[in-house]
């Protein structure tokens, strides 16, 4: 007498889900390092295009903004920009995110004071 065998054993469906527990333990990981590496990106990429706004700003008014919302500037989401420092030759920012902390990049422009991680004006340095 033969009996119709249907479903799945036991055993067969432990396999499964052991395959799917390994996959997922080696994609997380790699997930986070790419969110991160993009939200080190978008740091920089902020500053980079902060100091092009500076200089805009500066040959139309012939100084630096002290302030982000003279220079209509929009950073990206989640992206903290602060302009520390502005004075007649030079400026300096700093920009962060919170899910990013407690990485931090900066730079300075002309006679600013250097802002830590920065040490090289005109440098985007983070930390």
């Amino acid at each position: 007498m033969t009996r119709l065998r249907s479903g799945f054993t036991l055993i067969e469906i432990l396999i499964v889900v052991m395959v799917i527990a390994i996959l997922s333990a080696i994609a997380i990981p790699k997930f986070q390092q790419a969110k991160g590496r993009a939200r080190a990106a978008a740091l920089k990429s902020d500053l980079r295009n902060l100091a092009t706004a500076q200089e805009d700003y500066l040959a139309t008014n012939l100084s630096y903004a002290n302030n982000i919302a003279l220079l209509g500037f929009n950073g990206s989401e989640g992206v903290t920009v602060t302009i520390v420092q502005a004075v007649p030759g030079g400026w300096s920012a700093t920009t962060t995110h919170p899910l990013s902390l407690p990485l931090i990049c900066a730079i300075y422009h002309g006679t600013a004071a250097p802002l830590a991680p920065a040490t090289q004006e005109g440098r985007i340095t983070c930390a």
